[in-house]
């Protein structure tokens, strides 16, 4: 199941050229592993990043959600109320991933430092970030970022 979920997700970035560069309701990564495409809810307000993915049974293996905050700063994550391990990765305001924790344990009440200067967090189920090869410098476009200093803009494929 893994493997066909990892298959969906890889095939979807594959024809990344027929879609529009970016739109709110997707995240594009890339990196030297190659390409994934995921379709995120954003959770860019202090209600929305404190429900997060909380009591959700499920989530589909091309779903995440994005945490975007209103400057960079030092984040840090629980899994109180989640039913699903989840992965997270957290990126600087440039779009470049800066730490992953994989595999967060549900209903967990340890706090999952992500660092300083963080920007956007991006939550996928969990394993899925190993199964891509999703590593640290990885990069993620998504129209929310400032342009002007994205390692992966929106206007280029």
């Amino acid at each position: 199941m893994k493997l066909f979920a990892a298959a969906v997700v890889v095939w979807a970035a594959s024809v990344a050229a027929a879609w529009a560069a970016c739109e709110e309701t997707r995240v594009d990564l890339r990196g030297d592993w190659g390409t994934a495409r995921f379709t995120v809810e954003l959770a860019d307000s202090p209600d929305e990043r404190a429900l997060g993915l909380m009591n959700r049974p499920k989530m589909a293996a091309s779903a995440g959600m994005l945490f975007l905050y209103e400057f960079p700063q030092r984040v840090a994550f629980w899994m109180e109320n989640t039913l699903i391990p989840l992965d997270m990765i957290f990126m600087g305001p440039d779009g470049v991933v800066r730490h992953i924790h994989e595999n967060a344990v549900p209903l967990d009440r340890s706090l999952i430092p992500g660092g300083d200067g963080i920007l956007a967090v991006l939550e996928i189920n969990g394993g899925m970030s190993s199964l891509l090869g999703i590593t640290v410098g990885s990069q993620l476009r998504h129209p929310m970022l400032d342009q002007a200093i994205a390692a992966w803009p929106c206007d280029t494929e």
